[in-house]
């Protein structure tokens, strides 16, 4: 493909005046306007060396609302970031709705300099497509515009342009040695671009390859480019507004009323608090002990807590938690979304809180709250909660492919349980704080509910993700069964290391 790209491509210095400064009003206007419809935008910058990426920065930095944008350099990754899936710190730089998140390289390090300098294994750096893939498509697929240049000169322009650097004082730092080891594998860095190129480019995420000879055409493809992908979002959203989502409807009978996975729990499965007590201090040892081993071989763990109204998830992560070093894990409380949270993609809260190597995340609720309260309540649409089985499973499956334990539960009770729960907390005046209106509202949308929940299991429960159902209409089962999964699983995964 690179070797059909016109590299003669110019522009006189008559049409650029005439042509780019008006690109610069619109880029302005344009800005506003992607504010006004809260349209968040993400530009990539990727090249050769001393192609003009920082120009072309600099100069959309000087077009824009210093207020409406920031700019990410793309270096080595820090110790910390090492510490966690290659993607979260992408992640964790999404720009707010209406603001513009401008990258000087991108996640496009790990497919092309850290492929081509052996920095990570082929299997590595394959399965990275994939994961940028699924990344850009869930951005798109939530109104995030991506657009993605690539800036293109030959070898021979790049070697010119070495040696003119290095003349001057003010940019000789510029050329190093590895710039120069870059250059004379020109060939072999071609054939990754090419790859990247050709794997990557997405009707919803496609490349640009932009003809950097000369900067004012390079100046100006970029601007004609950025405006005609913003505008075309924002036009979108105009001609087919939003439509308000509603609350989930009560489900049709169905012949598998009363045979799913929840109406086949044993409810009566229950323990005496003596063999609780015995067990439970088993337990704790164990998973102390565990714990240890997991920071020494640097193996992250990810507990997720689901379940009914009064199902016991607090009173299960705190007897967790008691055998656990505290300074090796964290218990995660998910609300309500902060208007912080809302104005970006939503699983971007729980991919900022993903497990460090080493370390333990609780998750009291988690990113199912998009297929549970969110579908059922109207919170979100038909299209979005449908979409996040996806979104979730390749979440989870990209934790799990950089070593990630996960254990999730899923707290169930019965409707005559649930009912005693709620009156013994209404009448007990140290636990009514535990008792909302939002919880007996919830209750009378029990078959609503349950016909969510079984969707989530049957669509979610995956070989490295699986749900593992607890009957918690003994809370003192529950527990020990909770506490016997982690510390199983943890085992498990420490035996194959």
């Amino acid at each position: 493909m690179l070797e059909l790209i016109d590299l003669d491509q110019r522009l006189s210095k008559a049409d650029y005046a005439k042509v780019f400064p008006s690109l610069q009003e619109e880029l302005g206007e344009c800005q506003r306007a992607a504010r006004a419809a809260r349209v968040p935008v993400v530009i990539v910058f990727e090249g050769w060396d001393a192609a003009g990426k920082g120009s072309i920065i600099n100069r959309l930095a000087q077009t824009l609302d210093p207020r409406g944008f920031e700019v990410h350099s793309t270096l080595a990754p820090t110790d910390n970031e090492r510490l966690h899936p290659w993607m979260w710190r992408f992640w964790c730089t999404l720009p707010a709705e209406g603001n513009f998140a401008i990258f000087d390289r991108s996640w496009y390090r790990r497919v092309l300099e850290d492929r081509v300098r052996g920095n990570v294994s082929p299997a590595e750096w394959q399965s990275a497509y994939d994961d940028i893939d699924q990344f850009e498509r869930q951005l798109v697929d939530a109104g995030v515009v991506v657009v993605k240049f690539w800036l293109h000169i030959s070898k021979k322009e790049q070697r010119q342009r070495f040696k003119r650097l290095e003349k001057m004082a003010a940019t000789a730092w510029k050329v190093g040695k590895r710039q120069w080891a870059n250059h004379r594998h020109y060939d072999e860095w071609a054939e990754a671009v090419e790859e990247m190129l050709q794997r990557t480019s997405t009707p919803g995420a496609p490349w640009t390859v932009v003809e950097a000879t000369q900067g004012r055409f390079r100046r100006t493809k970029v601007f004609e480019t950025l405006l005609a992908a913003v505008r075309g979002e924002i036009d979108r959203r105009a001609a087919s507004p939003r439509v308000e989502p509603k609350p989930m409807t009560p489900p049709e009978p169905s012949a598998t009323n009363g045979h799913t996975i929840l109406d086949r729990l044993d409810s009566s499965l229950s323990m005496d608090r003596e063999q609780y007590e015995l067990q439970l201090a088993k337990l704790h040892k164990r998973l102390f002990r565990l714990e240890h081993r997991l920071y020494i071989k640097r193996v992250p763990v990810a507990i997720v807590y689901e379940g009914v109204d009064a199902g016991g998830k607090g009173g299960n992560i705190k007897r967790l938690t008691r055998g656990l070093d505290p300074r090796g894990y964290e218990v995660v409380p998910i609300g309500v979304p902060t208007p912080v949270e809302k104005a970006r993609h939503y699983l971007w809260r729980f991919w900022r809180e993903a497990p460090k190597a080493g370390h333990i995340a609780i998750f009291d609720r988690s990113w199912y709250g998009r297929v549970l309260v969110e579908r059922v309540e109207g919170f979100c649409s038909e299209d979005e909660w449908r979409r996040a089985y996806c979104e979730i499973n390749e979440f989870e499956r990209q934790l799990a492919d950089f070593g990630t334990v996960i254990v999730k539960f899923w707290l169930h009770i019965d409707q005559d349980e649930q009912l005693r729960r709620f009156e013994a907390r209404q009448n007990m005046p140290y636990k009514q704080w535990k008792i909302t209106d939002d919880d007996w509202r919830n209750r009378k949308k029990w078959p609503e509910y349950k016909a969510a929940i079984v969707d989530m299991l049957e669509r979610t429960s995956t070989t490295y993700a699986p749900w593992t159902v607890l009957e918690a209409n003994c809370k003192l089962y529950a527990r020990i069964k909770a506490l016997r999964t982690v510390a199983d699983t943890i085992q498990a995964a420490l035996a194959k290391r």
